[in-house]
């Protein structure tokens, strides 16, 4: 391409509206809206895309119906534009193995192919957001599946609601191995248990690959489950921003038709 468009990169998750300018590999102004609490969403991206010079689009990827509704309305009466949605209006963004591959959330395929395409060998991303996904590629490419599990906030919250007596709780990375008491007991068994998921994924993952993958963590829980990747013998980064990434790879592979 003679010159790198801007993207409008949106990623409409289970809870949130996450958007970003994004220029080639630069990322800048993420930005986070509730779903449900969108009243300065029109504004935000009107200001965002004022701010982005010409070529530019708008892209996203979504596994929430109302929640792309209310974003392509916001877009719509703010700036004018329509979204080129993957899986609608552009082609998934990595090869699968997979039967039905449109059947997979596109954050996912996503994810995947931003670290891929920065890595360019077999890696695994986990996602711990609403929901946590732990996904394989292979050294090709190749988008293999994975796991979904219930989100840390969601376990928490099932916790409580299905028992008479386990309190709410607020999540932090806990510097405990015994739960002292309940809330103690309720969070070291979420946070150890999700890390030991992770491992347990990534271990089987690496049996069936013949190799060690390289493991990249994302979504606003990923610092519960690694506080320092420099300090872990099986993460190797968090990267906020992956999926943003991959909406605009999506893009930038549909103009060279990969």
């Amino acid at each position: 391409m003679s010159e790198m468009p801007y993207v409008l990169a949106c990623d409409v998750g289970n809870t949130r509206i996450h958007f970003a300018t994004v220029n080639g590999e630069s990322v800048e102004d993420v930005q986070a809206f509730r779903i449900g609490d969108l009243a300065h969403l029109g504004p935000a991206l009107a200001k965002a895309w004022a701010a982005m010079p010409a070529p530019k689009k708008v892209v996203a990827s979504s596994v929430n119906v109302n929640g792309l509704n209310a974003l392509e309305a916001a877009l719509a009466e703010a700036i004018g534009e329509s979204v080129l949605l993957i899986g609608r209006d552009l082609p998934l963004p990595i090869a699968t193995t997979l039967p039905e591959p449109r059947s997979i959330g596109t954050d996912r395929l996503c994810g995947a192919i931003a670290a891929y395409d920065r890595l360019g060998v077999a890696c695994v991303v986990g996602s711990f957001g609403t929901a946590a996904t732990v996904d394989a590629v292979n050294d090709e490419g190749v988008f293999l599946g994975g796991a979904i599990l219930p989100g840390l906030s969601m376990g928490a919250a099932a916790l409580h609601r299905g028992t008479s007596q386990l309190p709410p709780i607020e999540l932090s990375a806990p510097d405990w191995v015994f739960g002292a008491d309940t809330r103690q007991a309720m969070v070291g068994g979420l946070i150890y248990g999700a890390r030991g998921a992770l491992r347990e994924l990534v271990e089987a993952y690496a049996a069936r690959l013949g190799r060690w993958p390289i493991v990249i963590l994302t979504g606003g829980d990923a610092h519960l489950i690694c506080p320092d990747p420099n300090a872990s013998e099986l993460v190797q980064a968090i990267v906020p921003d992956l999926v943003l990434r991959g909406v605009a790879i999506a893009y930038y592979k549909s103009l060279v038709g990969g």
